[in-house]
């Protein structure tokens, strides 16, 4: 009786073997390894209808960049802003939602001190509450404004500063703009 290997039992009769796999970075850098297949995938033509292929990259010029130009430019052209002009944007709509709240609480003084009919004790008492949490409210996001306008002055250039709010003297402003009904 033959003896049979039984470890070469699955192999069929009439095939050769594999040859051995070989460390395809066996004395290459992985740097080479990477630039070859970049190479053999040009060659087979899988670069040829990218996206902008054969189009100059177009790199706005920015003079505040400096060295973050082309970084600036790729957060721009994937719709991103950097931080800073994220943090600018963000004082400019936060100024602009205070002083639209305090101009609908002035004229809503206005239209109650227009009326034919004196406003009533209760529209009154609202109208004063509305003041005072305002006039609170107003405060609080100037000042958390102003910290924020600190931020940007310390991480921009001198162009892009913003100067503080006055914060006591916009407050007297709107209390003197919506005074209290008595």
């Amino acid at each position: 009786m033959d003896f049979k290997d039984w470890r070469k039992a699955r192999d069929k009769p009439g095939t050769e073997p594999e040859p051995p796999r070989v460390n395809k970075f066996h004395g290459r850098r992985y740097r080479d390894y990477i630039e070859e297949q970049i190479a053999e995938a040009r060659e087979r033509g899988e670069f040829d209808n990218l996206q902008g292929s054969g189009k100059p990259l177009r790199l706005d010029d920015n003079f505040y960049a400096g060295d973050k130009a082309l970084a600036y430019g790729l957060l721009k052209s994937h719709g991103f802003a950097p931080t800073e002009i994220e943090l600018a944007k963000e004082i400019r709509t936060g100024s602009e939602r205070a002083e639209a709240k305090v101009e609908r609480l002035r004229k809503r003084g206005r239209i109650l001190r227009a009326r034919r009919l004196p406003p009533s004790a209760n529209e009154k008492r609202v109208y004063n509450a509305s003041v005072e949490k305002a006039a609170g409210e107003y405060e609080q996001t100037l000042r958390e404004l102003n910290r924020k306008i600190l931020t940007l002055n310390l991480t921009t250039p001198e162009a892009m500063h913003r100067p503080l709010f006055e914060v006591e003297k916009l407050v007297r402003g709107f209390r003197e703009s919506c005074l209290l009904f008595t």
